[in-house]
């Protein structure tokens, strides 16, 4: 079985006058961490957000397996923490759960309990979710990125509000998985404890440019 690749050619982002990223030319392959930073506001969550076709370059391509993304053409098999991720107020962790997977039908009640047993929530607890500290909206935020088994996962910022324990936990999961699966784990963050643990390369966004700073772990 071949390696999956996202590919990202000549691209280029800008909102009106404004560049924020250009000339970005970047593969990723799977079996490897990749971590992106820079400061607020360089670019980091565009980027991710158009690796998952949420968002469309202002030229240039982004491709996953050959097929490119924009707007409403999503990568396939792909699991994704964002801050725009809404889960409905009134239900607990599980029910939130259980109404995500049925837009693919392909993850089962015991498949759930796992993975909110994995980020350190429980499966059998009724709490709505308007009721969870940011900690535990961060682990479920987690849990839904991870539920289907994706083989490409773009997380951003997925361990804030974290406690300590936690940050550990997850962070052997992350590593785990993407060893035992062959995935692609494209992560930001501003902790560098989270990239120097996690990532095989890391890329800096500065000046609208995306550099790698360091590879191979």
């Amino acid at each position: 079985m071949g390696k999956n690749c996202i590919c990202i050619e000549n691209v280029e982002k800008a909102f009106k006058n404004q560049v924020i990223l250009e000339d970005v030319n970047l593969i990723f392959e799977s079996g490897k961490v990749y971590g992106i930073i820079g400061k607020n506001g360089t670019g980091k969550s565009i980027l991710l957000k158009m690796m998952a076709g949420l968002s469309t370059p202002s030229s240039g391509a982004i491709s996953y397996n050959e097929k490119v993304l924009e707007r409403g053409k999503y990568a396939d098999d792909t699991g994704i923490v964002f801050d725009c991720i809404g889960f409905l107020p009134e239900l607990s962790a599980k029910e939130n759960l259980k109404m995500l997977a049925k837009i693919r039908n392909v993850t089962t009640d015991d498949e759930i309990d796992l993975i909110l047993e994995k980020v350190g929530l429980d499966p059998k607890s009724s709490k709505e979710y308007r009721k969870y500290s940011l900690g535990m909206k961060q682990k479920l935020s987690i849990a839904q990125a991870m539920m289907e088994n994706p083989k490409y996962l773009l997380l951003d910022e997925p361990l804030n509000a974290l406690d300590e324990e936690s940050v550990d936990n997850i962070r052997k999961y992350l590593l785990d998985y993407v060893h035992t699966r062959d995935a692609i784990l494209v992560i930001t963050s501003h902790n560098k404890e989270d990239i120097d643990y996690l990532c095989d390369d890391v890329y800096e966004i500065k000046n609208c440019r995306v550099t790698k700073i360091s590879c191979s772990k």
